[in-house]
């Protein structure tokens, strides 16, 4: 643990980097995949396993904090770390997305978008200054700037538009940010697929010497080639000495992939969400229990996994408890798609340590391609 947010590279592998993120609640080991926790709370998960699967960071939402609930609310008990129990680094998200993406009747200005809540109809203002306030009201150790995330595809103008709002945006928050010792405040590069965009973001950015730095409005839509095409050109022109953070990236070869491009950071709802629709991540690709072939299997997912939801129950059993609705169906196959995810994670770390990433990442990706265990 460090009294300071401090950020360093213990090795290298081309352009991926294996590093640690040091701040007072812990040590963040990248590249690191940080489990969603929306609402205070990973869906379908005790906080304890969380922990016990090797999370060092977990996200929460600033938009669904501040509706459900409030951010002063959660600043009287103790915030978010209390509140959650969970005492370890916490990254918030500035809720620019889920404005954009959920809220109704939204409306962007200079000084920042007013909207109505999803959940009942209320009026909201968040503003730069607003957004970081609700983060320092969470307390969070890493917190994001307001951005604006446009849908693709949209006309360049467009995109430029919101490109240059959410610098100037960034600058609002590093003023509301101010000096907080063992926090950091991260920038987002947009521009949406134009590189040219992309590149004018990055470097203006860079020039606001913030503690970090992540890439956004990508996993979107977009094809992946698009995606890693972008993350090619945008990594190297961000400083060398800060995390990089992919938000909302992705699927274990999303994940692959831009680890190989510079990646040191990434959060998905993904493992979470097919967890609790019937489907498991596993080292041999995806398992949906939704289909019957599952039904009189009496063999685990993974009989070398060290997590028990994986290795001590039965496909059977897991098909019964999918296809009957039982919430115990989704927290299994919930814990067993993030024991995967940072399982996934600790064999990157070690194969950059080892300088052998690219070929780990080939031997993982023909394990997937050989695909589940056929059916008996």
């Amino acid at each position: 643990m460090s009294e300071t947010f401090t950020f360093r590279v213990l090795a290298e592998d081309g352009a991926a980097r294996r590093g640690e993120i040091s701040m007072p609640r812990g040590t963040v080991r990248t590249p690191a995949f940080m489990p969603v926790g929306t609402g205070g709370t990973v869906k379908a998960m005790y906080m304890d396993q969380v922990r016990a699967l090797d999370s060092d960071i977990i996200l929460g939402n600033t938009y669904h904090l501040m509706l459900r609930p409030g951010a002063e609310r959660v600043a009287r008990l103790g915030g978010l770390h209390d509140f959650a129990r969970w005492p370890y680094p916490i990254l918030t998200d500035s809720g620019g997305f889920q404005v954009m993406s959920l809220a109704a009747l939204r409306k962007v200005r200079e000084k920042g978008v007013t909207f109505r809540s999803h959940v009942d109809g209320q009026v909201f203002e968040m503003s730069p200054e607003r957004s970081i306030e609700i983060q320092g009201l969470l307390d969070s150790d890493i917190q994001m700037q307001l951005d604006e995330c446009v849908r693709l595809p949209a006309p360049r103008d467009e995109v430029e538009r919101a490109m240059e709002l959410s610098l100037r945006w960034a600058e609002r928050c590093k003023a509301a940010f101010g000096v907080q010792p063992g926090k950091a405040m991260f920038g987002i590069v947009q521009g949406g697929v134009d590189l040219r965009l992309r590149a004018r973001s990055a470097s203006a950015l860079s020039a606001m010497d913030l503690k970090g730095y992540a890439v956004g409005g990508l996993a979107v839509g977009e094809p992946q080639e698009t995606m890693l095409e972008i993350l090619e050109a945008t990594c190297p022109a961000l400083p060398a000495n800060k995390p990089r953070y992919l938000m909302g990236v992705g699927t274990p070869d999303d994940i692959l992939k831009s680890v190989a491009r510079g990646i040191d950071m990434f959060d998905c709802v993904m493992p979470t969400r097919a967890g609790r629709h019937g489907l498991a991540y596993t080292r041999r690709g995806k398992v949906n229990l939704k289909n019957a072939r599952h039904a009189d299997d009496p063999r685990p997912l993974d009989e070398e996994s060290d997590c028990a939801a994986a290795r001590d129950y039965s496909r059977a059993y897991l098909h019964h408890l999918v296809k009957s609705g039982e919430a115990l169906g989704a927290m299994l196959l919930t814990w067993n798609n993030l024991a995967y995810y940072q399982s996934l994670m600790a064999d990157i770390r070690a194969a950059i340590e080892a300088g052998r990433l690219s070929e780990r990442a080939a031997e993982i990706q023909d394990e997937w391609a050989r695909g589940d265990l056929p059916a008996l």
